[in-house]
């Protein structure tokens, strides 16, 4: 009996508690959803105020309708975004266009992508009220905020109005009022902890961005990648070829010259030219290891011949850290795919000995439903996060080519986790 009068207890409170915060919640709901009809409201009461003679009776009117309309409607739906995201986490992708950069051309005037302007305050201000105006998610917003009133502000209106029937029947003598008082009560307090849930399925009907716009931001995203590949493409043929060019050709220049003159004295100096002859042995072998380790440096031979897994565990017996690596069964995947994960575990391990000052890393090469997941920790001192131009964000702009994420953790003090995910499929 004590157990049982405990639980009857504890579902009370919690009970209790769920209406409270339904009730809290559906009015935070009504709240927002009839903040642009209640600017409307406003402009139909300030027309009659004025009268049918006074001309502005319908100009004013229809101008704060239409401004009020237009200012509100971002800022509802993007509080909108966020209680949903906060009450059910539910993120509601925003969709609206994004800012280029704004950039000044040798002519002097300042280009942000609409047109030329004087100064840059000129052509961010320029910028901002064409994309302002231009974007579709205008539309979105607006159709938004004429639908949520009659669906999920309806809804969440029956426990206000229930607790204002309560208050206002309770308080009358005459026994109708009573009732009406009564069932009042009644409703709010059965209502309270669902009335503000159909915001969630309203805001993801009305809110999410259309397939054109996804469309959109995907080809953008897209079109940033390529210039990221592009570019880092182009800094890799350059280093290569400087490579080369300082290294290997230099040498096998010198080997031309040693050998041309070891001919020249082979019958007057034997001495003299064997000697070369051993020099350019050396040159020659000199230049085959810094052959070999820029082709290791391209492609490592490991990652070609062994897999990501082997491969990354003779990247870990190479860095001077004490390295821990533990996998699935051998990842067979995608060249390309295992090339990008093999440099960026590469990459925070050097992070991990050059910046954090680690002397212990793991690595974790592991398979989930969505594809591979590759996690790197250092007890380091933490404190990294991805900047602009870093050697993180170069990392999660290669993974983006395949659709894949990085997410960090590196409290200060440390450790640093690093969880790069990349879908694929192992063969």
């Amino acid at each position: 009996m004590r157990q049982l009068g405990s639980r009857w207890a504890g579902a009370a409170v919690g009970f209790i508690r769920a209406c409270v915060v339904g009730f809290l919640r559906a009015c935070v709901v009504v709240v927002v959803s009839m903040l642009v009809p209640a600017v409307w409201a406003a402009a139909v009461g300030l027309g009659i105020w004025w009268g049918a003679g006074n001309p502005w009776s319908w100009v004013a009117p229809c101008v704060l309708v239409t401004v009020g309309a237009l200012t509100l409607s971002r800022p509802v739906c993007q509080l909108v975004r966020f209680l949903v995201a906060r009450w059910t986490a539910t993120a509601i992708p925003a969709g609206y266009r994004q800012a280029g950069p704004v950039t000044r051309m040798s002519t002097g005037y300042w280009w942000n992508g609409f047109s030329y302007e004087r100064t840059s305050r000129d052509a961010l201000l320029d910028q901002k009220w064409r994309l302002r105006w231009r974007d579709p998610a205008n539309w979105r917003d607006l159709r938004f905020t004429a639908v949520v009133p009659l669906t999920a502000g309806v809804v969440a209106a029956l426990p206000p109005a229930g607790v204002a029937a309560a208050v206002l029947g309770l308080g009358r003598p005459e026994p109708v009022a009573r009732v009406v008082g009564a069932l009042g009560l009644v409703l709010a307090v059965a209502s309270a902890p669902y009335a503000w849930r159909p915001l969630r399925p309203v805001a993801v009907r009305f809110l999410r961005p259309s397939p054109a716009m996804e469309l959109a931001d995907r080809v953008d995203e897209l079109t940033a990648q390529r210039a990221d590949t592009t570019i880092a493409q182009a800094a890799e043929i350059r280093r290569i070829e400087r490579d080369l060019h300082d290294g290997a050709q230099a040498r096998l220049v010198a080997l031309g010259l040693a050998l041309a003159t070891a001919e020249k004295l082979m019958r007057t100096d034997p001495d003299q030219a064997r000697e070369l002859l051993r020099e350019a042995r050396a040159g020659a072998a000199a230049s085959l290891a810094e052959m070999r380790e820029l082709v290791r440096g391209i492609s490592p031979p490991v990652l070609n011949e062994r897999g990501l897994v082997d491969a990354v565990r003779a990247l870990a017996l190479d860095s001077p850290l004490d390295v821990a690596v533990t996998a699935d069964a051998p990842l067979h995947l995608d060249p390309p795919i295992e090339s990008a994960v093999y440099f960026g575990v590469a990459e925070l391990l050097t992070n991990a000995v050059r910046h954090a000052q680690a002397s212990r890393a793991r690595i974790c090469l592991t398979r989930d439903e969505a594809g591979l997941v590759a996690e790197v920790e250092d007890d380091g001192r933490g404190g990294a996060d991805i900047r602009s131009g870093g050697g993180l964000d170069g990392l999660r702009r290669r993974l983006a080519v395949f659709d894949g994420t990085v997410e960090i953790t590196s409290p200060s003090g440390g450790p640093t986790r690093v969880t790069m995910a990349v879908p694929c499929e192992s063969s």
